[in-house]
């Protein structure tokens, strides 16, 4: 599986400091190659409600999360947005 990311991510990526960024660049590589195990655990939800059709968060760590959508049959991951719990849904 590929990981494609949005301008919006790599911009909230430079948010973080250099060993979170390390913390989250791993888990989604681990997140791509898992992407079907994981699909269906607390880790990995579709998101509900109008706004968000056809996405999912990913939790990185215990405030951290990735918004991301699968990109059709290639099973590509674009991340969309990360950033803490709180900010990420706005």
């Amino acid at each position: 599986m590929k990981l494609i990311y949005s301008e919006e991510a790599v911009d909230n990526l430079r948010r973080f400091d250099p060993v979170e960024r390390q913390l989250i660049a791993k888990k989604l590589r681990y997140l791509a190659e898992n992407f079907e195990a994981l699909r269906g655990t607390k880790k990995v939800r579709e998101l509900k409600g109008t706004r968000y059709p056809d996405q999912y968060r990913f939790v990185i760590a215990r405030k951290i999360r990735a918004i991301f959508r699968v990109d059709g049959d290639r099973l590509v991951l674009l991340i969309l947005r990360i950033g803490r719990r709180k900010d990420v849904y706005e």
